[in-house]
């Protein structure tokens, strides 16, 4: 009986090892799991700030662009008239657009859209309707 109970204790013990090591093993797996994650959100994070810094850039350069040709249009079209105040009216409307892209960049503009969405959800939400139709209508014929 000595032999049976020794086996026994032997067994169990060996049972209790593989337990440790396969609890060890899960938390091992659960922190290289959460590493890779974090390192995944980084790199994703990292991906959406440099995406939204060149759409910024890119935003500003229209804005520059709008506002030179808002001043040309100005300077080289008619100055009196009918057509000198349309003239002039394109020419300011460029000039306050390239104006703001300039200085808000993309991501302020998406602010902005977002806070008037936000003050006027209803009126939004129907845009939003009428825009999914008109693009459903289009596309189904």
């Amino acid at each position: 009986m000595a032999n049976s109970s020794s086996t026994k204790d032997y067994g169990q013990s060996t049972a209790d090892k593989m337990k440790d090591a396969a609890g060890h093993a899960v938390e091992k797996t659960k922190d290289v799991a959460s590493n890779v994650g974090q390192a995944v959100s980084h790199a994703a994070s990292a991906a959406v700030d440099a995406a939204g810094k060149t759409a910024d850039k890119m935003a500003s350069a229209a804005g520059t662009s709008a506002k030179h040709l808002g001043e040309t249009i100005k300077d080289k079209g008619p100055q009196e008239g009918v057509l000198g105040g349309a003239t002039r009216a394109v020419g300011n409307t460029l000039e306050q657009g390239g104006r703001y892209l300039e200085e808000e960049g993309f991501s302020g503009m998406l602010d902005d859209v977002t806070e008037l969405v936000r003050r006027n959800s209803v009126p939004a939400v129907l845009i939003g309707i009428g825009i999914g139709f008109l693009i459903g209508r289009t596309l189904g014929s």
